[in-house]
């Protein structure tokens, strides 16, 4: 039942004793002991309501967010077993930080590093360095300060002070790497995209590339369309700029997603330790990685490319502890719950799971090409995520038009413009993920094909106001 505020949208102080419209069932004995009005929405009430009321007030307000299994917006895990929450559930009270009294979840930690470096393929697993964190974008800022670190090692006394380290990345990096730069006073230097080419080009990364780089960042899934970055051209290219220009230029992989589908999926492909000149990776175990949010990891390849100094050996409750992240306190229960992940699926169970994806991901794709109003851009083939446009020939509607009548539907699809130099291409991206059934993905179908009459009859688009934000950054 909703609320509603007081006379003038003023909260209401503890002298009004009217019955109000909170439901009188959400009282634990007396239907109407202790009734008031509706708690204050922005400061502490004066006095305590029943647990059960309180979680009802707040249960009843979360009704109103999207449906998330229907999102197809994020990347984010929607979905794990029921012994997966009994496990976050009981470690939800443990914060990692404290290695010395939590000594166990430390263990699955460092048990779950080793599993990601023999992953991908490091030199040496058990020598790999890496850690968790609470997502990618903090794995992302710890790798880019190594980075940086390492640049100014290099430098020695050879540089002035007035030297600006820069970063090479394509212009559809997540924006956390824009964060990075800006927060730690790094150049950002970006590869614009350019036609059909919609990532990185790696001649053009190297020409961006001098004495300041301290790296160059390669996507091993795109957020935009969910296409793999080329890693061992850019490695190539910045092997012949060392050839011929002597800048031996590190480069760090941002595998927020591909981390955990290339290696089941595409095996064949060359991305990660493999290459000598990939320095780190990151992925986020929290989306193909298929635990609840927020589980980040980042990985180094060996001890030499991540600097000493960056690493605090602090004596904390009674333990030394080395640490490496932006975060302190956090709960363990994401990290006990990958480990869980890893034991469950094992190589196999990650391809079946990745692979059942790909497959929706690719159907759904054909489907929505079938229908003859969208032009394809990527079919899911790599990432199980695919953007799409419409037809040339479609006047009446676009794709935010699109994207705001599924959401009636309670579907929840992005819209937005491409980075630069394709600020002219709107497009729609839905990702698929576990839990995004053929099923479901018959019924999106479905539903967009219910709608595509009235958008047809339309006599031109709507329009997109121009406060509405259009990239998805997650």
């Amino acid at each position: 039942m909703p609320l509603h505020p007081g006379p003038a949208g003023r909260d209401e102080g503890p002298a009004r004793r009217d019955l109000s419209s909170v439901n009188p069932l959400y009282g634990v004995a007396d239907p109407v002991a202790g009734m008031r009005v509706e708690p204050p929405r922005h400061r502490l009430p004066d006095d305590p309501m029943t647990a059960r009321a309180a979680g009802r007030l707040v249960l009843d307000e979360l009704m109103l967010d999207g449906n998330a299994r229907l999102n197809l917006a994020t990347f984010v895990t929607t979905w794990m077993e029921p012994e997966a929450d009994g496990i976050m559930a009981a470690c939800r009270d443990k914060n990692i930080v404290d290695k010395d009294e939590y000594p166990r979840t430390a263990e699955l930690e460092r048990r779950c590093v080793a599993m990601l470096a023999d992953l991908w393929n490091a030199p040496d697993p058990a020598s790999a360095v890496g850690c968790s964190t609470t997502g990618s974008s903090e794995a992302c800022m710890l790798a880019g300060m190594a980075l940086k670190r390492r640049w100014a090692r290099r430098a020695g006394g050879r540089y002035p002070a007035s030297a600006r380290p820069n970063l090479v990345m394509g212009a559809n990096v997540q924006v956390c790497w824009e964060k990075f730069c800006n927060f730690w006073e790094v150049e950002a230097r970006q590869v614009p995209l350019e036609g059909e080419r919609l990532h990185i080009d790696p001649a053009a990364a190297a020409e961006l590339c001098d004495e300041n780089t301290i790296g160059v960042v390669a996507v091993l899934g795109s957020t935009f369309d969910g296409s793999y970055e080329p890693v061992a051209e850019v490695c190539r290219a910045l092997d012949d700029l060392r050839e011929r220009k002597g800048f031996d230029v590190p480069v760090h992989v941002d595998a927020a997603s591909g981390g955990m589908v290339a290696p089941f999926l595409d095996t064949d492909l060359v991305w990660d330790f493999r290459l000598p000149r990939v320095a780190s990776i990151n992925t986020s175990g929290h989306k193909y990685g298929l635990v609840y949010p927020g589980v980040g990891w980042a990985l180094w390849r060996d001890a030499d490319a991540l600097p000493e100094e960056l690493v605090f050996r602090v004596n904390y409750l009674g333990g030394e502890m080395p640490t490496f992240a932006l975060n302190f306190s956090r709960p363990g229960a994401q990290v006990a719950a990958q480990y869980y992940t890893f034991l469950r699926l094992g190589r196999s169970g990650y391809r079946a799971v990745q692979q059942s994806a790909r497959d929706v991901a690719g159907k759904l794709a054909g489907r929505i090409e079938a229908t003859g109003d969208f032009r394809m851009l990527t079919r899911g083939e790599q990432l199980p995520v695919f953007a799409f446009t419409t037809a040339p020939h479609v006047t009446a509607f676009d794709v935010f038009d699109v994207s705001r009548r599924m959401r009636e539907r309670g579907w929840l699809v992005p819209a937005y413009t491409l980075p630069p130099h394709r600020e002219d291409l709107a497009v729609l991206r839905v990702v698929c993920r576990n839990g995004f059934t053929s099923d479901l993905g018959e019924l999106f179908e479905e539903d967009l094909r219910a709608l595509l009459p009235e958008l047809r009859a339309q006599q031109a688009p709507l329009g997109r106001p121009a406060s509405v934000a259009t990239a998805f950054h997650h």
